[in-house]
């Protein structure tokens, strides 16, 4: 259903339980089946080796998977454990198991069951095939690989997604999912693989209670059965059952390596660090607040300057002002005083961009009102009276007065590629994907989603701006997800490498875009093949070509259930090396990579 008020945003900004109250939406839904999870065969790896990347040259896998079965991806969960909880005293056991009996008899039978999940909500549907979520994996090493890894290749590639801990008990959206990390290491052309899961405060709760418990921001919080489900979530926390003031994010979006620390971060919440042992295997270490100085949400995708090595980053919240904060971190990890960006209403902001000089921060359609849950609908909606525009703030000012506004209509940007100053003309470039419908992703719509890369440019000078689509329309495909070249962010780029989003929401191959010219090579996986983000890996070397490197992405067969990583080419689109994973990979969210010489300086 197409309207105004249709669809939720990704990650809202949750820092403490009192703001869940703002991810209400319209409908109460039901869980209309109980789907049978078979479990995926375990994996037995042998761990020989004390080095990280001191990988075996041995053609001989050191891992023994059970076969691959010739059917569709199943689905690993745990089950849940007793009820006695960690160290519930007996009232809080008494409470624990009255809150229980409250959530199945009226929660689930009365206000969920009987009402129909949309497809946006319905596990069935967003965590099937190979969305469904497969168990942890020790590390194996020694993995087969057809054709030759590139010498040059030397560390760690890791790739974030959603991975649900517990099979769902009611709405569930893909982003909702618990963060899980999978870790390729390349090293001397061979390969190992291992995948965790992020152990946030909220997975470690659930965990040791044996269920979920934390609301979901987008699958359950609708309507009734939403408020139902958070009054719960608050009566949990008055009996002691659970914190929510320890965090309440996933961190299962995006990663960044910075000051030494490998990042997971999810935009409910702040990042966690997770570090690569020297076994090759994944751990968590803490929630990390950067020493103290990080007291609110930090969105999913900062910005790593290649030149200053400084990190920017925005932070929004949805129930009081300010709305929107900018702040950055000095390469060794210390964090600048905030900016406070004064908005009319909160919005959602999942992207931005950097320049030489500047941060560009998106404000556009996809808004928070808080009245809209009185009238029993969604407060997050797609706002169609506003007008988007993009704000132009020079990275180190010391308030928001020396921001510009330009207004860009129509246009919505889920993502932004990079961004560029053209000294000629006095203009700020911003390369992005603009979607339609905006909300498209978070609920049901009529309108089949377009995904068009653009070009805008923004005349601080005049205050206007210009967009159009970089891709003529004879060759216009769904681009989503991607990069440009890491080393090229806030500089003027010629090419970006996305994800062809297309049947959606699955990725067929991925397209390599003159952004100047509008020329564009495709890489495609082939029949049932899918993959996701590209991840465009330069050469360390101070090579002339800006497309000089690899191009990384994790592949899924869905008549085999096999997945492999691809190595292509980045300046021929020709494909190097497959590298045969030990189990099935989930299609997932963003990854980075970490050299071997980062490793060495690891916190």
């Amino acid at each position: 259903m197409a309207s105004a008020t249709s669809c939720m945003n990704s990650h809202p900004p949750i820092s403490n339980p009192h703001q869940l109250r703002t991810l209400l939406v319209a409908k109460p839904i039901k869980l209309q089946s109980k789907q049978a999870f078979p479990t995926t065969p375990r994996i037995r790896c042998s761990v020989s080796s004390n080095s990280l990347l001191d990988l075996s040259t041995s053609t001989s896998p050191a891992c023994r998977p059970a076969p691959y079965r010739e059917e569709a991806a199943t689905a690993t969960f745990t089950k849940p454990a007793s009820k006695t909880g960690p160290n519930w005293n007996l009232l809080q056991r008494f409470a624990a198991a009255a809150l229980d009996t409250i959530e199945e008899a009226f929660v689930s039978n009365v206000l969920e069951r009987p009402h129909p999940l949309p497809k946006t909500a319905d596990p069935a549907v967003q965590i099937s095939g190979n969305f469904a979520p497969v168990g942890e994996q020790v590390p194996c090493r020694n993995l087969t690989v057809r054709g030759r890894i590139p010498p040059s290749i030397d560390g760690v590639y890791v790739r974030n997604g959603a991975n649900p801990l517990f099979e769902p008990v009611a709405g569930h959206h893909l982003f909702d999912g618990d963060g899980m990390v999978h870790a390729v290491h390349l090293r001397n052309g061979t390969a190992a693989y291992a995948c965790r899961y992020t152990e946030t405060e909220r997975f470690r709760q659930e965990r040791a209670i044996g269920k979920p418990v934390f609301p979901k921001a987008i699958g359950e919080l609708h309507g009734h059965s939403g408020i139902a489900r958070l009054l719960l979530f608050y009566a949990r926390s008055l009996c002691g059952l659970v914190d929510g003031s320890r965090g309440v994010g996933v961190a299962n979006a995006g990663l960044i390596y910075f000051n030494d620390r490998l990042l997971a971060m999810s935009e409910d919440d702040i990042p966690y660090h997770v570090r690569i042992t020297p076994s090759g295997d994944l751990e968590t270490v803490e929630r990390y607040d950067f020493h103290g100085e990080l007291r609110s949400s930090m969105i999913a995708h900062p910005k790593l300057d290649p030149v200053s090595r400084e990190l920017f980053a925005l932070s929004y919240d949805v129930i009081k002002k300010p709305y929107l904060k900018y702040f950055y971190f000095s390469p060794d990890g210390n964090k600048s005083a905030d900016v406070e960006i004064p908005l009319d209403q909160p919005t959602m902001m999942h992207d931005f961009a950097i320049t030489d000089n500047y941060v560009v921060v998106p404000d556009q359609q996809v808004v928070f009102k808080l009245q809209e849950m009185i009238r029993g609908g969604s407060p997050v909606i797609f706002d169609r009276a506003k007008t988007a525009r993009f704000g132009v703030l020079p990275k180190y000012a010391a308030d928001a007065s020396e921001m510009r506004w330009v207004d860009v209509p129509d246009c919505f940007c889920f993502h932004l590629w990079n961004a560029w100053e053209e000294p000629a003309t006095g203009e700020v470039v911003v390369i992005g994907s603009c979607m339609t419908p905006p909300d498209s992703v978070f609920n049901e719509c009529e309108e089949s989603l377009e995904s068009v890369l653009t070009e805008i440019r923004l005349d601080l000078k005049s205050g206007k701006s210009t967009h159009h689509p970089i891709l003529s329309p004879a060759d216009q495909l769904n681009l989503e997800a991607g990069m440009v070249n890491r080393k090229m962010v806030g500089r003027k780029t010629r090419y970006a490498y996305l994800a062809i989003a297309e049947p959606w929401p699955k990725v067929s191959g991925f397209a390599k875009v003159d952004l100047s010219t509008g020329d564009i090579k495709k890489f495609i996986y082939g029949d049932s093949r899918f993959g996701g983000e590209p991840y465009f890996l330069p050469k360390e070397t101070d090579s002339s070509g800006e497309d000089d490197g690899y191009v990384l992405s994790l592949v899924h067969n869905e008549k085999t259930t096999k997945s492999e990583l691809l190595i292509v080419n980045g300046a021929d689109m020709q494909l190097e090396a497959a590298v045969k994973m030990p189990s099935r990979v989930p299609y997932g969210f963003h990854g980075t990579f970490v050299s071997s010489r980062d490793l060495v300086t690891q916190a």
